[in-house]
Parts: structure tokens; sequence; C-alpha cells
């Protein structure tokens, strides 16, 4: 099925929260993909953001950010009183980190105390059926909230780092109310979030969730499962996950993230694999496997360099661990992330998962005749993207590219000079021969590199960019359907 859809993360949304939620703009945007003919909507993880609020640095895989928490609809269910209404968003086109989470962490903890009691039974009832997760995920937050906010790895009492028997059990008496507050917030946002996923599925359209292949060292995940890790006696990790250098970075990337010990993991049938995959199935309807390359060759980092240069290929599961998946979760809808060094091992493993690749128009046109992003090599089991979150804008593209570039574009997309280029470039996208056409919501606006997401290999300015409000028109949405039902995917 021909089908169409557009990347914008939540915190990107408008709200007058300082930030997208899971609230009224969300249930807006669902409207306006529906008027659009837009059967799908990709999202980035939506787990708790830790260092430089990026979603793929996380404390939890399973748990949910409580920033996209939509305090209106907690004040309207009673849930939350306050007096007054909230902080003028100073920043309709940036997210407020600082301000939202020192504002919602005091708006969620004044919940708490207003209406954790009514609540018990619900949220006693959500921790039972998520006790996989939510047990470990509370105390860590606690315990991370009682040292001060720091990571794990370097907390002073050597016995809860290590998960001692006697100082767990200590640990969770004396913060019971703060492990408590933990999984009383998660309640709220995954009813929040169960609400916002019922409406948008009603409207026809699917939610394309990204799931990262790695969590974030100071993590529950990596606190409570040390044994799935690459990590010391001390439990500190020996090599970390990161790519060479590449296009966007001269010194690699060098992500900082445990990698897996994947002798144990197999040695569990991938227990810890198929639980997580389980969970963002109920979570998204469609699962984009970020990093795929990872599972056939993954890089690992000494942990004590400085960038990622020197680092090495080493074998991933492959093919094992996609038979154990289809085995246990059949049902799964995935997509796999298979951009940067696609070698003829990932291609394979790729082609043995019957999984959907990815293919980026903006990476096509560097004048390879064989490049596999030019239209003329997208097959029908793929998603084609203008650009991903990693990408520059279609304008900034345009703006930054080479005069030859510009001309291979053009002349392969067969688009006049006195034409739009946004507008012919979004239409050639959709005439793609890949089934899924996604657009990020920047170039349906037609944005500078200024409302650029992400800049790879960058800390700090990303991740910050908002929808104005307002931006939704009637008329955006009529023309978008237009060049959907032209492109046959209506």
């Amino acid at each position: 099925m021909r089908q169409s859809g557009i990347l914008l993360h939540i915190t990107s949304l408008p709200s007058p929260e300082g930030i997208g939620t899971l609230g009224k703009e969300a249930r807006e945007f669902a409207d306006f993909l529906a008027r659009a003919g837009m059967r799908v909507w990709q999202v980035l993880p939506i787990s708790p953001t830790g260092y430089a609020e990026s979603p793929y640095q996380c404390f939890s895989t399973y748990a949910g950010n409580p920033l996209l928490i939509d305090l209106r609809t907690l004040v309207r269910q009673g849930i939350l009183r306050m007096d007054g209404g909230f902080q003028e968003d100073r920043h309709p086109e940036k997210a407020d980190y600082a301000a939202v989470i020192a504002g919602k962490n005091r708006l969620l903890g004044l919940a708490f105390e207003q209406s954790y009691q009514k609540l018990e039974s619900k949220v006693s009832k959500f921790r039972r059926q998520n006790a996989l997760w939510i047990e470990d995920y509370a105390l860590f937050m606690a315990i991370k909230q009682h040292f001060g906010g720091i990571s794990w790895q370097d907390w002073p009492d050597e016995d809860i780092r290590m998960r001692k028997p006697e100082a767990l059990a200590a640990y969770k008496n004396r913060l019971q109310a703060d492990v408590n507050r933990q999984a009383f917030i998660q309640y709220l946002f995954f009813e929040q979030w169960k609400a916002l996923k019922a409406y948008v599925n009603r409207k026809g359209i699917a939610i394309f969730g990204d799931l990262p292949i790695y969590v974030a060292l100071d993590s529950a995940d990596a606190w409570a499962s040390p044994e799935i890790f690459q990590l010391d006696a001390k439990r500190r990790p020996t090599f970390i996950a990161g790519v060479p250098p590449d296009y966007f970075s001269a010194d690699g990337q060098r992500w900082g993230n445990p990698l897996y010990n994947w002798a144990y993991l197999k040695k569990t049938g991938y227990r810890w694999w198929l639980d997580r995959l389980e969970a963002a199935g109920n979570v998204f309807d469609i699962i984009r496997v970020d990093h795929f390359i990872g599972f056939a060759n993954y890089y690992a980092v000494p942990a004590q360099e400085d960038t990622a240069r020197n680092g090495a290929w080493h074998p991933g599961p492959g093919k094992a661990l996609f038979e154990a998946i289809k085995r246990a979760l059949p049902q799964l809808r995935i997509i796999a992330e298979d951009l940067g060094v696609v070698s003829p091992k990932v291609r394979k493993l790729l082609d043995e998962t019957g999984y959907p690749g990815m293919k980026v128009m903006t990476f096509a046109f560097s004048g390879d005749p064989f490049n596999e992003h030019l239209p003329k090599y997208h097959l029908p089991n793929s998603v084609v993207y203008t650009g991903t979150h990693d990408n520059n804008t279609l304008l900034g593209w345009w703006g930054n590219a080479s005069h030859q570039e510009k001309n291979n574009t053009l002349l392969a997309l067969s688009i006049r000079h006195d034409e739009d280029f946004t507008e012919a470039f979004i239409k050639a996208t959709l005439a793609s021969k890949s089934d899924t056409a996604i657009i990020p919501m920047q170039d349906i606006l037609r944005l500078p590199q200024s409302a650029r997401m992400n800049l790879p290999g960058t800390i700090g300015g990303n991740w910050l960019w908002r929808m104005k409000p307002g931006a939704l028109s009637g008329k955006l949405a009529k023309r978008l359907r237009a060049l959907n039902a032209e492109a046959g995917r209506i």
C-alpha cells in the first residue's frame, strides 16, 4: 500500500507549556494529517531524556518522557489543581528545556501530592502490568534525585551502585514516597499516550516510532541489567558505541552508549531484546530500528578515547536475533534504519529479514550513477525521505549544495529552474516507487537551516525546534492532499 506521512517529534508541537505535549495540539496535528491524506505520523523516541535532552540518550528504554505530559489535561481531569495559569511561552519556536523541567517537575509533584491517594489503586494496577521495568526505573530515578542527579556510576554508595540486596531494600524503604511519585508520573504519561494513540488510530493514521539500538549508560536499563552490557567488574564500560569518521564528522561520532554482551544475550535467547521490542510494539504501530548496521557489525570505541577515530568493527548478532524476533513477535512492523556504512554483510542481513530499508533523497545527487538513494534504484519495500531528523532541512541543504550537486538534482528530478524547488522536490519524493514516503515538517513548511532538529556529533543547540502556532492551515492540508493524490498515495 502506497502511503505517506510526516516526521514531527512531540516536542516540536506548539503548546503554551514551553514544549510540545500529548494534549490538544497533538490531536490537531492528527486532524491535519488526515485532511492532508497522510497515513503515518513519525516521531522520535519518547523516553525520558537525559544528556543534552537527546531522545537517543534516555534514562529508560521503557519509560515515557514526563516533559510530554499535558498539564492542561491534568487540570481538566481534576488531577492537578493550581493557582493561576501557565508561564508565558517565551520561545514558541524553541523548546525551553530549562523552564519546562523546572516547571513540570514542580507541578507534577503537586499533582502527586493532590491525587496519588485517590488514584493509588489505578497506579498499583499499572505497576503490576509493567512490573518488568517500572520498579527498577522508579527506584533508579528516586536514587538519582537523592544524589543530586549525577550518573549512577558516580553514586557515592557503592552498595546501591552494585545493587546489593540489602542496599536495594534500604533505599526502597527510605525513598518510598519518591519511588511512588515516579511510578505515578509514568501512569499519567501512559494514560495520556494511550488516549492520544487511540485518537490518532481512529483517524486511520499509524504512529511510527523510533527505537534506538543502544541505551544510555546513565539509565535504569544499564544499572538494572549490567550483565547484558560490556562492563568491567566495577561496572564501567570497556568499550562504547559510535561510528567512524564519515560525511557527518571527521572524528567520527563517540556516542558513549555501552555496547551489548551479545554472547550473553544469545545464551538467554535474546530475552531482553524480545521484551524491549514487545513493549515498543505496544506503544507504536510501526517501529524504526535505529542504526540497523550495528546488528551486522558494530563499531567499538575504547572508553578512554576522546574521539571515535580509533575504534574497530566487530560482528553483531546477525540473523539469529531477527529469527528469534520473528518467532516471538511475528506481528511487529519494523523498518530498518540502514544508513551509514552499508557493507555487503549489512545488505545481506536486511535482505534476510525482509524489513524495508530507508532512502534519503538529499543523499542521492553527489554524481555517483550507482548511488542507491537515486530514485531509479528505489524499490517498493522501502521508506523514502526528503531528509531525516539528522539532516539539514531541504532548503538548508539546497543552500549549501555545490553547483554540480544542484545541477545533478534538477536534471535527475526534471525540475525546471523556474519551479518552486521545495514543492518540486517533495513532489518527486512522493512519486518514488517506495511504498512509504515521509517528509519532515520543516520541509513541508519550507523552513531554512535554522529549523534543523539535530546536527550529529555536536552538543548543544539540538532538539529545540518547534512549529509555530497556526502553521497547520487548511490551504496547506489541501495542497498536500493534492500532491498525495497525484502520487497515488491516497
